[in-house]
């Protein structure tokens, strides 16, 4: 399996089913192999009291009015995998709770995603470790001990798994990717590693990421980086998606097989340009 490419609309349709379609359109236009969205429970995410708070947004005065705004339901992820499939690309979500997990499950998805957030969030974790399907799992803001226990709990599952590298600041400052993890991971699990981006840079890190290794790539996406919504600055516009593509899918090619060997097109030049001294 070649490199695996996501782009993540996350929240950033701010729950408008034509914007969401618009990103899904350009992921696959770009050559994307899936696109991921985020679902949330917001009554089980959330406490009453944080949802009482005031927060001004496009939907009213409230957080409550804010996080529902985003929400997709079950109409809406009908409307995303029949699109999805017009459109010949893969689709998933990121539970963030038990009962959003359960909800996802009705659409056989072809993999879960684990946030990086939810490392901590033992329940989710076991339910989906128990579908034993290829799952996602980023370990933003996590330290090796608890990588080694959320690794433990999906080997004893039988669930095959992909540990995605990040840093979970939005946007992230590239100095801060600290790549080296990449091969690192690799190595203490043995396991396929790929790497989740959220700078608000162009195309470097990630070509860096392919380079050292990775062979997933998650990278947010938005239609433009200026529009409203707290993930929008960490994204790559969708304008700028197929360069993107066509970037990252190069290195493999460009890296070669490691074995030093005359190319063809090296012998031509080596007989015009060659000196041979024997002393």
């Amino acid at each position: 399996m070649g490199l695996f490419l996501i782009a993540e609309i996350g929240i950033n349709h701010n729950g408008d089913m034509e914007l969401a379609k618009i990103l899904i359109d350009a992921a696959a236009e770009a050559g994307f192999d899936a696109v991921k969205f985020q679902k949330r429970t917001v009554d089980v995410v959330y406490s009453q009291e944080f949802l009482d708070r005031e927060r001004e947004s496009p939907w009213g005065m409230t957080q409550r009015e804010q996080k529902e705004g985003l929400e997709f339901g079950h109409d809406d992820y009908q409307k995303i995998a029949a699109h999805c499939a017009d459109r010949g690309i893969e689709w998933s979500a990121s539970a963030w709770d038990l009962e959003s997990q359960l909800f996802l499950r009705e659409f056989d998805l072809p993999f879960n995603k684990v946030a990086s957030a939810m490392l901590g969030h033992q329940p989710l974790l076991r339910e989906i470790a128990s579908e034993r399907r290829r799952t996602l799992i980023s370990t933003g803001m996590a330290s090796i001990e608890e990588i080694d226990g959320v690794v433990g709990l999906f080997r004893s599952q039988e669930c095959p798994f992909v540990l995605l590298h990040c840093n979970s600041t939005y946007p992230m400052p590239d100095e801060e990717a600290n790549l080296s993890c990449i091969p690192m991971l690799r190595e203490r699990y043995g396991c396929d590693v790929g790497y989740s981006g959220h700078e608000s840079s162009g195309n470097k890190v990630c070509v860096a990421a392919v380079a050292l290794g990775a062979t997933t790539l998650e990278r947010h996406v938005t239609l433009d980086r200026a529009m409203y919504g707290s993930d929008q600055a960490a994204s790559l516009e969708s304008s700028n998606l197929k360069s993107f593509v066509l970037a990252v899918r190069a290195i493999p090619e460009v890296l070669g097989t490691g074995m030093k060997v005359i190319t063809d097109a090296e012998r031509a030049v080596r007989e015009k340009l060659r000196v041979d001294v024997v002393a």
